[in-house]
């Protein structure tokens, strides 16, 4: 059975409250846009089975409105992370259809480097607040994944989208 990833940056965050950087919230803007991403998700039938996040609270806050009830795993080592932590992370995934949310510079380093092709969309690298891509993959096990190996299937942005 193939395997999908669904590749989430949190969404956008409150500057303005007084927190360490991993205890700041989703400010109005985040709290709109990822229910959007997570209605895109549906609509276009693809639905998370499992969900690894950053402990983060922006992270956290944004797989909960995305409105998936997958079960959610949290993880330290996603807070910041690079390619290879997320990699080994997503080794260790179990269902077929896994959502990954997490934060940049790491994801879209990791967006990058995992597709042997980058969608002609002119915010993949940059990968913004919410970026969200579905990327496919001939493999059988989590265990097998490999750089440059993904299809990226579809990328959007909230601002893609409907309000």
């Amino acid at each position: 059975m193939p395997k999908r990833l669904i590749l989430t940056r949190h969404a956008k965050s409150n500057w303005e409250v007084t927190a360490s950087d991993i205890d700041r919230p989703l400010n109005k803007r985040g709290q709109e846009a990822a229910p959007r991403i997570g209605n895109w998700l549906r609509e276009n039938h693809f639905e998370p089975q499992e969900i690894h996040s950053s402990t983060a609270r922006r992270t956290r806050e944004t797989c909960q409105a995305l409105g998936f009830d997958a079960p959610v795993k949290l993880h330290e080592s996603l807070y910041h992370a690079s390619t290879d932590t997320i990699l080994q992370v997503l080794r260790r995934a179990d269902k077929d259809c896994v959502l990954l949310v997490g934060h940049n510079p790491g994801i879209a380093e990791f967006a990058q480097t995992i597709v042997r092709r980058r969608p002609a969309h002119p915010r993949f690298d940059d990968y913004p607040t919410c970026a969200t891509c579905v990327i496919d993959f001939d493999i059988s096990l989590w265990s097998h994944l490999r750089f440059q190996t993904g299809l990226c299937v579809d990328f959007a942005i909230p601002r893609d989208l409907p309000s």
